[in-house]
């Protein structure tokens, strides 16, 4: 049985918001993520750096700072709620959850809290920030994957239900799903909050790690573009994987590493899944199409390494069930 959609959550969660990642070099960052990716470059301290896409009027949806690790970390995954209201609301349901919550001085964000989910992520939730111009028709600025905006995470943990049915207690709904064929245990679930496939999706794994970040681009030229600068750029290295078409929401990707080695999705968007009657799409874990619909499946590398959170302990994963790799398909032919 998938996890219950809550129609009426105790506070209410529109859409993925922000990512804050560490970085050893923010000078190789910032070429990456301007010059292959294509973000624009809100603004830059000698510690920090803000991006936004091409189509946000937000002042970021990615911030970069410097750490002072060998191997940089995320520091947290964010969302928005629709207003402070919502953050007090947030505040006195997570804490009769018994979860840690830290209220946060953030830069350029309105009211904003912190707290570590069941799965072990570190989460914040923001009622609003700056605004800024957006870029969407200044098409002399665009360049490499031209993003536009961020759109989902993608997290590995060891428990996808308990992750799974916390997020719907909080709305959102399961539009697709991935589960072993013998046990019906869930490897994923691809969960919606802003009417198309999926805002947040959950995969079986080593976790908590954030395994990618996403956002969308206006077409399949541009996925292209984006690689061949990379290539031009003699980063094509950074290629890791696609680009191709996703079984599940029918997307052309193609994913990146960044110089930390977070890995970041350019896609083309899903379709809508707004209707309340339309079911949750099944994928068996055995079949490869549900992450390329064209047939070959993805590295082990691409299933298997992601980015710690900052901070919090990672576990093993409670499912023993690995799904079909390019490593084993090519060991069989």
């Amino acid at each position: 049985m998938l996890p219950a959609w809550n129609k009426t959550p105790p506070f209410n969660i529109t859409r993925a918001s922000h990512v804050v990642l560490g970085s050893r070099d923010l000078g190789a960052a910032r070429d990456f993520y301007t010059r292959v990716i294509g973000l624009v470059l809100t603004e830059e301290t000698p510690d920090c750096l803000y991006l936004r896409g091409l189509e946000e009027a937000t002042h970021h949806s990615l911030v970069i700072r410097l750490a002072g690790t060998e191997t940089p970390a995320c520091e947290c995954i964010g969302f928005r709620v629709s207003d402070d209201e919502e953050i007090e609301k947030a505040r006195h349901f997570l804490d009769r959850q018994d979860l840690a919550i830290e209220q946060c001085e953030v830069p350029y964000q309105g009211r904003t809290i912190r707290f570590i989910d069941p799965a072990g992520a570190r989460i914040e939730l923001c009622a609003s920030m700056d605004v800024v111009p957006r870029r969407v028709q200044e098409f002399h600025r665009f360049r490499g994957g031209s993003p536009q905006r961020l759109d989902h995470f993608q997290v590995a943990t060891h428990d996808v239900r308990c992750a799974s049915e916390f997020y719907c207690d909080l709305g959102f709904r399961v539009a697709e799903y991935t589960a072993a064929e013998a046990s019906n245990d869930l490897w994923g679930t691809w969960l919606e909050r802003k009417g198309n496939t999926h805002d947040l999706v959950f995969t079986n794994g080593r976790g908590p790690r954030l395994h990618h970040f996403a956002y969308t681009t206006p077409d399949a030229q541009t996925l292209i573009h984006a690689c061949d600068v990379s290539g031009s750029l003699q980063a094509g290295d950074i290629i890791d994987r696609g680009p191709g078409r996703h079984g599940i929401s029918n997307a052309l990707f193609v994913y990146f590493r960044d110089p930390d080695q977070h890995r970041i999705e350019l896609f083309t968007t899903h379709y809508q899944f707004i209707d309340v009657e339309a079911p949750p799409i099944r994928w068996e874990i055995t079949d490869p199409r549900r992450s390329q619909l064209w047939g070959l499946p993805a590295s082990r590398r691409w299933f298997f390494e992601a980015s710690p959170f900052e901070g919090c302990p990672v576990r093993e994963p409670l499912l023993a069930a690995d799904p079909p790799t390019l490593e084993a398909y090519l060991a069989r032919a």
